[in-house]
C-alpha cells in the first residue's frame, strides 16, 4: 500500500478545474460534492431517484437536479457513483459515459464493475462514516484510491489531492480488508459503546461520563501497537471481578455471551 501525504490545506484550490456529475444524495455523495465544490470544482449534475433529494443537494452548489439517468449529459469531466452496491451494478448497465472518468465509492466492490460504462474507471473510498449535516475537515479525510491503470490512478490521485491531504493507494483485495477493518472499528465499536449506553441509562449513570475513556482508547492508536496497550480485568487475569461482572450479566444472555466471548480473545492475545 502506497499513501501519498499532500501539502495542502482544506481551502486549496485544484490546478485543474474539473467539472463533475454526482450520482446519489445520500451521506457520502452530500460530502464528496460539497467537498469538490469547496475545492474549486464545477458541480455540474446530481442525480437521485427522489428529485427532492437531488434538488437539495444540488442548490448547495449550483447544480443541476435530475431523476433519471437518460437526463444525465455525457459533458462532464468526472462522474462519480456514491450509491449502495445494489444501484451501482444497475447503474454500470444503464451508463454509457465511455470518454468521461467514472469512479465508485465502494469498499466492497471491485472497480471492473465499471467497464461497461468506460474505460476510464476507478474508484474512491473512505474509512470514514459520514453523517449528511455534520461539518468534516476534508483535508483529513483518509482516500483510499484505485485506477483502471497507473494514468487513470494518477488522474484520480490528482483531483482528490485538491480535497485531502491523506490518500492511500488500494488494490481491491486490499481494500475489502481495509473495507472489514473499518466496519470492526466503527460499525462494531459503535454497536458495543450503543450495548455501554443502554446499559448506563437502565442504572442511572451518565454515559457522557465515559466520553473521555473513550477518547483516550481511539488516542492509543498514536502509541504503538494496541494488544501492547490492552488493560482491564480480563487482561489482568483478574478472575475476582470477571466472575463479578459475568454475574451482573446473568439475566442478559447475549450480553454474556459477548463478555464471555471478548474476555477469551483479549486472553488469548495475553503477552505478558
Amino acid at each position: 500500500m502506497k499513501k501519498t501525504n499532500i501539502n495542502n490545506t482544506s481551502t486549496s484550490r485544484p490546478t485543474i478545474s474539473r467539472t463533475i456529475s454526482i450520482i446519489g444524495s445520500g451521506n457520502v455523495a452530500t460530502h464528496m460534492a460539497l467537498a469538490f465544490h469547496k475545492a474549486g470544482h464545477t458541480i455540474r449534475q446530481v442525480l437521485s431517484r427522489e428529485f427532492d433529494h437531488a434538488a437539495l443537494l444540488a442548490s448547495r452548489m449550483g447544480a443541476q437536479p435530475i431523476d433519471k439517468t437518460s437526463l444525465l449529459d455525457s459533458q462532464s469531466d468526472v462522474y462519480l457513483l456514491a450509491v449502495n452496491d445494489d444501484a451501482l451494478y444497475d447503474l454500470a448497465l444503464d451508463l454509457h459515459l465511455p470518454d468521461a472518468l467514472v469512479i465508485h465509492t465502494s469498499g466492497s466492490t471491485p472497480a471492473s464493475v465499471l467497464k461497461p460504462v468506460s474505460q476510464h474507471f476507478g474508484v474512491v473510498w473512505s474509512p470514514q462514516t459520514f453523517v449528511r449535516d455534520l461539518a468534516m475537515d476534508y483535508s483529513r479525510l483518509p482516500l483510499c484510491i484505485e485506477g483502471s491503470n497507473a494514468k487513470v490512478e494518477s488522474e484520480i490521485e490528482s483531483i482528490l489531492s485538491s480535497i485531502s491531504n491523506n490518500i492511500y493507494h488500494l488494490d481491491f483485495e486490499q481494500r475489502r480488508w481495509a473495507h472489514l477493518a473499518a466496519v470492526m472499528v466503527n460499525n462494531f465499536g459503535n454497536a458495543i459503546n450503543a450495548l455501554a449506553q443502554e446499559l448506563s441509562e437502565k442504572h442511572g449513570i451518565d454515559f457522557s461520563m465515559l466520553r473521555p475513556l473513550a477518547e483516550m482508547t481511539v488516542k492509543k492508536m498514536d502509541y504503538g501497537p494496541l494488544w501492547e496497550q490492552q488493560t482491564g480485568p480480563a487482561r489482568r487475569h483478574d478472575q475476582k471481578t470477571l466472575d463479578a461482572q459475568r454475574r451482573l450479566l446473568a439475566d442478559d444472555p447475549k450480553m454474556l455471551q459477548l463478555y464471555d466471548m471478548m474476555t477469551e480473545i483479549i486472553q488469548s492475545h495475553d503477552i505478558r
